[in-house]
């Protein structure tokens, strides 16, 4: 922690917190950095000494806006992945969010929304040379993909796919519609056609990717390795539950409560008033919403981390590492508004390139009004 009362503060974007891996120990540990749990290790080490091109997926429903651990975490963790060699295919999941009634139910909103997020993506410094875009409508025009579905619902019982509701948001205790029933086959058979050594996803779609690892013998297929990257947490105060990953998921940054939410064009007037009114508590790290981001975020995009204050309160401070930051904090020697006020800005300065993308972009300019026409019509 460095004071600087008198001077003026400064800090550096763009680079990142890591350097290119060469050799498979130094990309397991970058990995490591995405993956809260990597199943398995041995697996994955494989991969890199056997196979020349490694392909990694995850999937989106297009549902309304699209937040920051869509956005930029998400671009965040894909070009680490990108950085270790591995192509990734990014499944704009159309028919899984027709299937889940996203948007009401309507397609043709849904992909309306798909081609929003591709060009947010396109707006979040995403590494978009080693990244493929693929429609789940496009997959599904292939008579072996339902094949594949069919393979995964004949092999696996219904109280089986109904462990895996949590990756449509949903619990066995929900009252599920038939079409709910086909989307945990179909994302498991998404892995396969897109031919994906790596399922990257959330900690949230975990027991699909299990799903998929357990039935791939029974189909004669090839067993994918599972990367679970951490859940982005809300703005909102913790939810306490037993079980860890329903934990993460009533944690997790959620488009259903906006204003815990920072979705990708926000103003920044709404961030401000967001951080606000976050959760902080002083002194806390655990379940520390402001921590997360300055941690998962803020650190990944910046070498350093700077606070303005006044000089009653002590005078600016600059942070060189998150641990430093951390430190400061669990002592009282940053304060919670003070923390909060000086994330706000680093995450609005993440987003200025986005809003201007869009005011500039105009195709882009038109799919992000209708899509906010949509979410006003659903209010």
């Amino acid at each position: 922690m460095t004071p600087l009362s008198k001077t003026k503060l400064s800090h550096t974007a763009g680079s990142t917190s890591y350097s290119i891996p060469k050799t498979v120990d130094e990309k397991m540990v970058l990995l490591h950095s995405v993956a809260e749990e990597i199943i398995d290790e041995a697996e994955l080490r494989k991969l890199f000494l056997e196979k020349k091109k490694i392909v990694a997926y995850d999937g989106f429903e297009p549902s309304g806006k699209i937040h920051i651990a869509q956005g930029i975490l998400r671009a965040i963790n894909v070009n680490k992945m990108t950085a270790c060699g591995i192509t990734f295919k990014m499944l704009v999941a159309d028919w899984h969010g027709w299937a889940n009634n996203k948007m009401g139910g309507d397609l043709d909103k849904i992909q309306v929304v798909g081609k929003y997020f591709i060009e947010v993506w396109k707006a979040s410094g995403m590494d978009l040379d080693h990244v493929e875009f693929v429609w789940a409508s496009d997959l599904l025009n292939n008579r072996e993909y339902w094949k594949t579905v069919m393979g995964i619902a004949r092999v696996s019982t219904l109280n089986r796919v109904l462990r895996t509701t949590q990756i449509m948001g949903r619990s066995e205790k929900d009252s599920l519609q038939a079409s709910q029933i086909f989307y945990p086959c179909m994302q498991a058979a998404d892995i396969f056609h897109l031919k994906a050594d790596i399922c990257q996803l959330g900690m949230d779609q975990r027991k699909v990717n299990i799903l998929a690892r357990e039935i791939a013998p029974a189909l004669g297929l090839y067993k994918p390795v599972a990367m679970h990257h951490h859940m982005l947490m809300g703005l909102g105060e913790p939810v306490v539950t037993e079980d860890p990953i329903e934990r993460a998921i009533a944690m997790k940054m959620s488009k259903s409560k906006p204003d815990t939410c920072i979705f990708m064009t926000d103003s920044d007037d709404d961030i401000k008033r967001k951080f606000k009114k976050a959760y902080c508590p002083e002194k806390q790290v655990k379940d520390n919403p402001i921590l997360e981001y300055c941690k998962h975020i803020v650190f990944e995009k910046y070498n350093s981390f700077a606070v303005e204050r006044p000089e009653k309160f002590g005078g600016n401070l600059l942070f060189h590492s998150y641990a430093e930051l951390e430190s400061a904090f669990v002592r009282g020697d940053l304060h919670p508004m003070d923390l909060k006020t000086a994330t706000a800005r680093y995450i609005n300065e993440l987003l200025v390139p986005v809003r201007e993308y869009f005011e500039k972009n105009v195709e882009a300019r038109k799919l992000k009004e209708q899509v906010e026409g949509f979410m006003l019509v659903q209010k």
